[in-house]
């Protein structure tokens, strides 16, 4: 009976050691990608948000969820259907150096961006990139 216990013991954090290296692995390669920023995202102002991290793609932005093993991204914007409706400046610590800015979006419905001033700066350009997308930021 001891030696069943023992081996319960040790599969379970070897399972558990797998789990967050698999994790830190996903967490590592997700930061590293080329235009990937991290952000938050709410379907309400209110929340509750996600942490994660997006990325620009030719066609889509791409939100994966910080806190999953997930190898595909949890939600897709088509690019050519987002549009920022507006944005308003957090300020977490009362300091303009760690500003966020919150972005009411929408793609077939509004959702909600918490997001650095550099990735909004990013993400604002990206949308307007193409000629079709005049206007699509206010």
């Amino acid at each position: 009976m001891r030696g069943v216990v023992v081996a319960a013991l040790l599969g379970a954090l070897l399972l558990a050691v797998v789990t967050s290296l698999l994790w830190l692995s996903r967490v590592h390669t997700l930061d590293r990608r080329v235009g990937s920023f991290h952000c938050w995202v709410a379907s309400s102002a209110a929340g509750p948000w996600r942490a994660g991290v997006a990325q620009y793609g030719s066609a889509r932005l791409y939100f994966w969820s910080r806190w999953s093993l997930a190898p595909r991204p949890r939600v897709r914007w088509d690019r050519s259907n987002l549009s920022v409706l507006e944005r308003r400046w957090q300020d977490p610590d009362g300091t303009s150096a760690n500003r966020l800015v919150v972005a009411t979006c929408r793609s077939g419905h509004d959702f909600y961006l918490l997001l650095s001033a550099e990735a909004y700066t990013g993400l604002t350009s990206w949308i307007e990139a193409t000629p079709s997308r005049v206007n699509s930021v206010t």
